[in-house]
């Protein structure tokens, strides 16, 4: 029955937003990313006008999930099996998605970084500039450490598979010192692009688990970081 009072339509409303948290995984990481957006803004103390920016992209990220949810389970229900056009309604849907979370990431990004960057150059810049040679010897440490880790645990192969994805450390220690040397956050965030990709690649092929992942990417973060420090304190 149609909803006759607003109290009714209401909870109609919130009804379709618990349903689309509960059943989509993409939902709950949207309500996560504002939740921590939120936290940002309160800690940065923005203007109200980016407040308003912020909020309206965010709300539009929302709102483009949960009219794709909708999408779905129309097309679910009239068209159960497989059909071109009911997939090609889903990915129409699902771009519409993406395209919204685009623009939310554009408006963060320029609202949030002048506020963010300054703390992240001073932050580096006390971390101080790598030497070359403390660069050579960090990227050979994880190398090595990793391979230890996989002739030990008897998993996977030098290129291929194991506890920890070499792929993964070797990433991010590039990372590690190309955020160190440049001290910029831009060549930071291109070079953490590329990392998450490799990483993403690993798992893709079905070489490595988010968990292994991960551990590659902390150990070739944490192993760079302590080697550089150490050489540059040895300075």
């Amino acid at each position: 029955m149609k909803p006759t009072r607003l109290t009714d339509s209401v909870n109609c409303a919130i009804q379709g937003i618990l349903y689309a948290v509960k059943t989509q995984r993409h939902m709950r990481n949207h309500f996560l990313a504002a939740l921590l957006i939120l936290a940002a803004v309160l800690f940065l103390r923005v203007s109200s006008l980016e407040f308003t920016l912020l909020a309206i992209s965010v709300s539009f990220v929302l709102f483009a999930e949960l009219i794709n949810t909708a999408i779905e389970l129309c097309v679910d229900l009239v068209s159960p099996d497989y059909h071109p056009i009911a997939k090609a309604a889903k990915d129409v849907a699902a771009g519409a998605v993406l395209v919204a979370a685009i623009g939310a990431a554009v408006m963060g990004y320029l609202i949030l970084s002048r506020y963010i960057f300054p703390f992240y150059k001073e932050a580096l810049g006390m971390i101080g500039t790598p030497t070359e040679m403390g660069t050579l010897v960090a990227i050979l440490c994880v190398v090595i450490t990793v391979v230890m880790f996989k002739a030990c645990l008897g998993k996977g192969t030098p290129l291929e598979g194991g506890t920890v994805s070499g792929h993964a450390a070797f990433a991010f220690a590039i990372v590690t010192v190309v955020s160190l040397t440049t001290q910029d956050p831009i060549s930071s965030l291109l070079t953490l692009s590329l990392a998450i990709m490799v990483c993403h690649s690993r798992i893709t092929l079905g070489f490595h688990t988010f968990r292994e992942v991960l551990f590659g990417a902390m150990v070739g973060t944490l192993l760079t970081l302590t080697v550089l420090v150490i050489f540059m304190r040895l300075q």
